[in-house]
């Protein structure tokens, strides 16, 4: 029952805030995030913690509720996204054109593009303005449960215009289905700050010991694609982006270039972070 009434909820969010006006969504989600800062739950305790692993232990509880209302904005633009048009997902979306370079680039050199991404801003926007673009784009999704929800994503970022391949339970491995499409000029986005399946690669980030997942660092050595960190935020009206290189070392044993270009990733993606905190949607155990 606790699982069919979650799947529900979902499919009434995707069906029912689509159809509020803006402000007033905006408004009933800035309330729900400040309703969970006020309550004070596990999620919010552990955001706090992992933002003062962030900012130090001076950090303004103020930042707290930034973060909730930046994450609710994530939610509440995701339910409205199916009803977008081309135009819209490309309006919605800023980034340089040195960094929109690099994309364009990597899609017509033969060896597509590789794009890893911390859960900052709004990944799926982003998606959204890639493939409005007309470049052909894939990635790996988890299994959520229940399994009627994780069919729902898949859904909704299928319609969007994404290849979804799971990350367990799938034909054929997803690193080799990956490095194919990359050989084809895809562009490969993988969320890569936290690591789902317990072996990740063991890095120094903010201070602390993580683990984060190895598929960029080894899709990249792998095939030679450009590797870039995807550091999203928000602006008033956008998701903006700024791609920060990582070149994977040329010499070496295969686990130790692995090693050493998450430790890059870390890196990226900590720079990105400290200068957009608030737009970091961590509200998990991350540290060791």
């Amino acid at each position: 029952m606790k699982d069919r009434l979650t799947e529900i909820g979902f499919a009434a969010g995707w069906r029912l805030v689509r159809m509020l006006p803006l402000p007033v969504a905006r408004a009933l989600f800035n309330a729900a995030a400040d309703h969970a800062y006020r309550k004070n739950g596990p999620g919010t305790q552990r955001l706090r913690r992992n933002l003062t692993q962030v900012v130090g232990p001076d950090m303004p509880d103020s930042l707290v509720r930034d973060g909730l209302r930046s994450y609710a904005r994530y939610w509440m633009e995701a339910f409205r996204l199916p009803s977008g048009t081309k135009q819209q997902f490309l309006d919605g979306f800023g980034i340089s054109p040195e960094h929109y370079e690099y994309i364009r680039s990597g899609t017509t050199s033969g060896t597509g593009i590789i794009l890893a991404l911390p859960h900052m801003a709004n990944w799926d926007a982003a998606a959204a303005w890639v493939v409005s673009n007309g470049w052909r784009m894939t990635t790996v999704m988890e299994r959520l449960k229940p399994e009627g929800v994780y069919r729902q994503f898949v859904a909704y970022r299928e319609k969007i215009g994404m290849e979804i391949m799971p990350l367990i339970g799938g034909e054929r491995p997803p690193l080799d289905v990956l490095a194919e499409r990359l050989g084809q000029g895809w562009i490969v986005c993988l969320l890569g700050d936290r690591d789902l399946s317990k072996r990740g690669v063991e890095v120094k980030f903010f201070g602390g010991t993580t683990r984060m997942p190895a598929g960029p660092a080894i899709l990249a050595i792998r095939t030679g694609a450009p590797l870039y960190a995807a550091d999203l935020s928000f602006t008033p009206t956008q998701t903006y982006a700024v791609l920060r290189p990582v070149v994977p070392p040329a010499e070496g044993p295969l686990d130790e270039r692995v090693k050493a270009t998450t430790q890059l990733l870390a890196d990226a993606y900590a720079a990105g972070i400290a200068e957009h905190p608030q737009d970091w949607h961590m509200l998990q155990k991350l540290w060791l």
